[in-house]
């Protein structure tokens, strides 16, 4: 494919903060002691009576956000997925969830691709996780120009959002002046042998192998489905009635995730053949980010080779 420019979305996530900060003065950024890496330190410079420090105290300032959200502000509270869903979930369930409060929770850092981090770090259950608090709304954006949209889009919709952003550098292919619609998936590329849906920096990886699968004849209906919950479940029947095989791709371990919301949506409605694409039920290690992905089978590669074998 052609040469692309990369950009990680944790920085279109600073990008896009500082944008909203400029335009609604409601917006406040809370952050755990991490906001060179976070990227929040963009607003943080630019709006520094609107930024909370909460030091490394994740629960704590999931809290504060909630607190925030009742006095009129839209809180932006943001760490590693790891501590944001992983370490916090029981503030975010019960102090944001539960009164269905108007917080968005910045992650970043989700995902295997984080790297040299190791397992420690690494969130592969953080969609599971959020999925499971009622009314939470779940986004992993697939690069720079979607995550900066579907940040637009979090303030705008009157609910706790979850927000996963990654580390690594990826390519963007959305146009400028992209519209994220929530609960909207987008159809990428048409096809009629095997649909794949896809989120995060899988959906690029899925754009490649659509790619050399069009070689050897089979025709890919290519989804990128970056709101995880609610589920754009009209489009995931659409694909299986055209394809009848779907094949799900994601930065994330196959239990609980994008796969499984497809799969439960089929279960019901219309059974359907489906292959997982995913980090398979283990623990990630430390390692180049490409590197780890391809030994969890994140990549082109290996979504050619589960195609070619799922389309025999």
């Amino acid at each position: 494919m052609a040469d692309v420019i990369k950009v990680a979305t944790r920085d279109a996530y600073g990008k896009a903060l500082k944008a909203l900060g400029e335009k609604y003065d409601n917006v406040v950024v809370l952050d755990a002691d991490l906001a060179g890496a976070t990227k929040t330190g963009v607003f943080q410079k630019a709006f520094p009576d609107r930024f909370f420090d909460c030091g490394i105290a994740e629960a704590d300032m999931m809290c504060v956000a909630a607190g925030l959200s009742t006095t009129g502000f839209v809180p932006f509270a943001s760490s590693f997925a790891m501590f944001a869903a992983g370490r916090a979930f029981e503030q975010v369930r019960n102090s944001i969830g539960y009164p269905h409060l108007n917080v968005k929770i910045g992650a970043t850092h989700g995902g295997i691709s984080v790297g040299e981090d190791g397992a420690s770090h690494q969130c592969c259950e953080d969609f599971a996780l959020m999925r499971s608090i009622p009314g939470m709304t779940v986004i992993c954006p697939a690069d720079g120009v979607e995550a900066e949209a579907a940040v637009q889009a979090a303030y705008e919709f009157d609910g706790p959002v979850y927000l996963r952003f990654g580390r690594l550098a990826i390519p963007v292919f959305h146009e400028e002046g992209f519209k994220f619609q929530i609960g909207k998936g987008e159809v990428l590329q048409e096809g009629s042998d095997v649909a794949i849906i896809a989120n995060g920096l899988m959906v690029y990886e899925a754009m490649k192998a659509a790619e050399e699968l069009k070689t050897a004849g089979i025709s890919v209906m290519l989804i990128n489905m970056a709101t995880v919950k609610p589920l754009d479940e009209e489009l995931v029947l659409e694909a299986a009635r055209k394809c009848g095989k779907i094949i799900t791709c994601e930065e994330h371990s196959v239990i609980g995730g994008l796969g499984e919301a497809v799969c439960a949506c089929l279960a019901e409605k219309l059974p359907t053949p489906v292959r997982r694409i995913g980090v398979n039920d283990q623990f990630g290690h430390s390692g180049p980010a490409a590197e780890v992905l391809e030994q969890c089978g994140l990549c082109a590669s290996n979504i050619v080779k589960v195609a070619k074998e799922f389309c025999k």
